[in-house]
C-alpha cells in the first residue's frame, strides 16, 4: 500500500511538473505576441506621423496667392490643352495634369481664362500662381518667369485650305494667322517679318480668318493644329513642321518653393502613371 502511495504521489508530482511549464510556455507566447503587437503598432504610429510630419513641412515650404488653391491663368481656347466645356467647365490636357499636380500639393486647382499673353503676365505680376496654357520655353520667357521641367514636346505646323497654293518654301510670301505671343507669333515674325503675320486673340480667331480668306494660313501648335483641321471640313496640313517647342509650366520668379514643389509633383505622377494616364486620355498610347 505504501509502495502505491509513493508512486501514485510520484505521478502526480510529475503531471503537476508538466502543467508548471505548460502555463508557462503559454504565459511567454502570450507575452511575445503582445509585445509584437505593441512594436507593430508602434512602428505603424511612428510611420503614420512621420508622413503626416512630412506632408505638413512640404505644405509649409511653399505659398500660394489663395490659401488652400493654386490658381491657374490659361487660355482655354487652346484643345486638347485646355478648352471650355459645354457646362462652362475646364478641360483639356493641361487642366487634367494641373489637378492632379494640385492634389498632390493638397491644394484646390482655380482655372483662371484670359488670352494668351495675359495669362503670362498674370503670373509675373502674381495674379496667378502658375501659367500652364501650352507655353513653351524661350529665353525671353525665362528672363521674366521660372520654368518647370518640361511635360509635354511639340512642333509648330501650317494650316492652309485645300487646294492652297500655300507651301513651306513660299511661306514668307504669304499672309500669316498666328494665336498671338506664342511661339508660332515669335517664330514667323521672325522669319518672314512682322508685316506678314497677323496676330489673334486665340487659335480659333486665327483659323476663322483663315476660313473667312482674311489670311492664307495659320501657323500653331501640332496638336491643336489638328484638332483645328479635324473640326473644320475644307482644312488641311501642310507636310513638314516649321520648328520645335518644349512645353514647361511657368512660376513666378520669387516662389521657388513652390517651382520645386510643383517638380517633384510632376516626377511623382509620372511614375506612378497619372500623368501617362491623362497623356493616353487625349493624344493615344
Amino acid at each position: 500500500m505504501k509502495k502505491f502511495f509513493a508512486i501514485a504521489l510520484s505521478c502526480l508530482l510529475v503531471v503537476g511538473m508538466f502543467a508548471g511549464c505548460g502555463n508557462s510556455a503559454a504565459e511567454e507566447t502570450t507575452v511575445a505576441a503582445v509585445e509584437t503587437t505593441v512594436v507593430a503598432e508602434t512602428t505603424a504610429a511612428a510611420a503614420e506621423t512621420t508622413a503626416a510630419t512630412e506632408a505638413a513641412e512640404a505644405a509649409a515650404s511653399f505659398t500660394t496667392i489663395e490659401e488652400g488653391k493654386l490658381i491657374m491663368s490659361t487660355n482655354a481656347a487652346f484643345p486638347p490643352f485646355e478648352m471650355v466645356a459645354d457646362d462652362g467647365s475646364f478641360e483639356g490636357f493641361d487642366v487634367e495634369v494641373a489637378d492632379a499636380i494640385a492634389k498632390k500639393l493638397g491644394l484646390e486647382l482655380d482655372v483662371d481664362d484670359m488670352e494668351f499673353d495675359a495669362a503670362l503676365l498674370a503670373v509675373q505680376e502674381n495674379k496667378s500662381d502658375i501659367v500652364m496654357a501650352g507655353v513653351s520655353v524661350t529665353e525671353d520667357r525665362l528672363m521674366v518667369m521660372n520654368f518647370t521641367d518640361y511635360y509635354f514636346s511639340s512642333t509648330q505646323k501650317v494650316i492652309v485650305k485645300e487646294g492652297s497654293d500655300v507651301t513651306m518654301d513660299n511661306l514668307g510670301e504669304k499672309m500669316i494667322g498666328v494665336q498671338r505671343a506664342t511661339t508660332g507669333h515669335i517664330f514667323v515674325s521672325d522669319a518672314y517679318g512682322e508685316s506678314q503675320v497677323t496676330p489673334y486673340d486665340n487659335g480659333a480667331s486665327a483659323v476663322q480668318a483663315l476660313m473667312n480668306g482674311q489670311v492664307d494660313c495659320v501657323v500653331i501648335d501640332a496638336n491643336p493644329a489638328q484638332e483645328f483641321v479635324n473640326s473644320n471640313p475644307g482644312l488641311v496640313l501642310l507636310d513638314g513642321d516649321l520648328a520645335e517647342d518644349n512645353y514647361a509650366i511657368g512660376v513666378n520668379k520669387e516662389n521657388t518653393a513652390l517651382l520645386d514643389a510643383i517638380n517633384q509633383a510632376l516626377k511623382d505622377l509620372n511614375e506612378d502613371g497619372t500623368i501617362p494616364a491623362i497623356y493616353d486620355k487625349y493624344f493615344g498610347e
